[in-house]
């Protein structure tokens, strides 16, 4: 980190502090996904001027913050939060802020970086979490039986087990779903991993990290990018929702943000 530095905070309840020290004055306490310009650094302390409408200065621990997320050049370097803030009614907008550099991100890595699969990523992320965070799967009927162990519909010896290529007992509450798009089973944590060189099979939570989240969206589209692409020519939504999803859950949230983006999102 260096002077000029956009961060954001990666810690729950961080303290912005009028100096460099844990007895110093707390001045605010900041939410995980805050974001900040770095000033200077003095030791494990970092002068921070929080991103905000009314500018905050002060010091927070070095510890609790990272570099943010590049916002990506060409296309989506082009879109900013006013054209996706749409996109995604009743969204806290500092979720926005926080993630969409993770997701534009993931997408320039990949190649990804034009309009129609930008909105093609928004679209599934209005439809998988439409808090614009990278989440956990919650338990419910569907992967947890009553009174039974959470997840365990996913383990193994069950049919569902197998399609997900679960193996072991445990696997289930292991490999649920993750990330803005639900990575989900020990298979696809091992193939996508594979493919971005991550191990994903040894550290799952990591799916819920904003950087990585953003890559395993990227690489769930470049997977599938020809036939995505296709659909999308087409206009038929629903194909290219059931390309992610394998079925139409979401596709009334897919489809609206989708149509909501395509006017509100810069022409290419």
């Amino acid at each position: 980190m260096a002077a000029g530095d956009k961060l954001v905070v990666t810690g729950d309840n961080v303290n912005l502090r009028e100096g460099p020290s844990a007895d110093a004055a707390v001045l605010q306490t900041c939410a995980k996904g805050t974001r900040a310009n770095e000033v200077s650094r003095q030791g494990d302390w970092v002068e921070v001027v929080l991103d905000a409408q009314n500018p905050v200065g002060g010091f927070m621990a070095a510890q609790f913050l990272s570099a943010a997320a590049a916002a990506g050049s060409g296309y989506v370097g082009r879109v900013t939060l006013d054209n996706v803030v749409p996109m995604f009614p009743g969204t806290p907008r500092g979720n926005i802020d926080t993630n969409l550099p993770f997701v534009t991100a993931g997408l320039t890595a990949l190649g990804l970086d034009d309009r129609q699969m930008l909105l093609m990523a928004l679209g599934t992320i209005r439809a998988e979490t439409a808090s614009f965070r990278p989440i956990p799967e919650g338990q419910s009927r569907y992967n947890t039986a009553p009174g039974g162990t959470p997840f365990g519909l996913y383990d193994p010896p069950s049919q569902t087990a197998k399609n997900l290529g679960n193996t072991q007992s445990g696997d289930g509450a292991r490999f649920k779903g993750r990330g803005y798009v639900q990575l989900t089973g020990r298979d696809n944590y091992a193939r996508v991993g594979r493919q971005l060189d991550v191990d994903l099979v040894a550290n799952p939570d990591l799916g819920c990290d904003g950087k990585t989240a953003g890559l395993i969206l990227a690489q769930f589209l470049k997977n599938n990018e020809s036939r995505i692409r296709g659909a999308l020519a087409d206009n038929d939504l629903r194909t290219a929702r059931k390309l992610v999803n394998g079925g139409s859950l979401g596709l009334e949230d897919f489809t609206a943000a989708y149509n909501t983006g395509l006017k509100t999102l810069p022409v290419a």
